[in-house]
């Protein structure tokens, strides 16, 4: 490779990089064309770019970018590299999870997510349990609808539940009066006759 050539490859991986919230490097090594190609589809189908990259040039283009130091990836670069960017936190770890069941590899190296960095494959299913932004989003939804829900249920069945007591209430008033009226008599009887 040209020193030209580097340079161009350079700037390719920190355009990746430039934006990137989720940054993934894992080792491809031993997956063949074939393998290697439905990994590449299945990344491309959840919306993660997949590169694969001569180490050195990743991290001369991770050293020259601003604003996140990526230093504590460096010890991992080793080998058959393949850097994965991906705008959802836990997606490259579920591909690499979802892979491993019929393959040895993919194996992570390292991965930054939520400014917070990852080395080793034993971080693997932490990350892949990792709630995406959307996730998250909708949980918080959902337990901010759960009172308002039962606020407007309640507020619905209110009517219903007046009702039924009025209900209950007219019977009972209807009864009371069968049942004191005969015993008014009775005790208007009952007292002349005890005169």
């Amino acid at each position: 490779m040209t020193k030209d050539q580097k340079v161009v490859a350079i700037q390719e991986i920190k355009d990746l990089l430039q934006d990137a919230k989720v940054v993934y490097v894992a080792d491809l090594e031993g997956l063949n064309a074939a393998k290697s190609s439905d990994f590449r589809r299945q990344a491309f189908k959840q919306n993660i770019q997949v590169k694969v990259v001569k180490n050195t040039l990743l991290q001369k283009a991770m050293e020259q970018m601003e604003g996140v130091d990526y230093s504590e990836m460096f010890q991992s670069f080793k080998g058959n590299s393949a850097l994965m960017i991906s705008e959802t936190a836990n997606a490259p770890a579920k591909l690499i999870q979802g892979f491993r069941k019929k393959e040895e590899k993919p194996a992570l190296k390292s991965a930054f997510v939520q400014e917070t960095f990852y080395v080793g494959d034993n971080n693997l299913d932490m990350l892949a349990n990792i709630k995406s932004r959307e996730e998250m989003i909708g949980e918080i939804i959902g337990l901010l609808q759960s009172p308002i829900q039962r606020v407007v249920s309640a507020l619905q069945n209110k009517p219903e539940t007046v009702e039924a007591k009025a209900e209950e209430v007219a019977p009972a008033a209807e009864e009371a009066p069968a049942t004191e009226t005969p015993e008014t008599p009775a005790a208007e009887g009952e007292a002349p006759a005890a005169e």
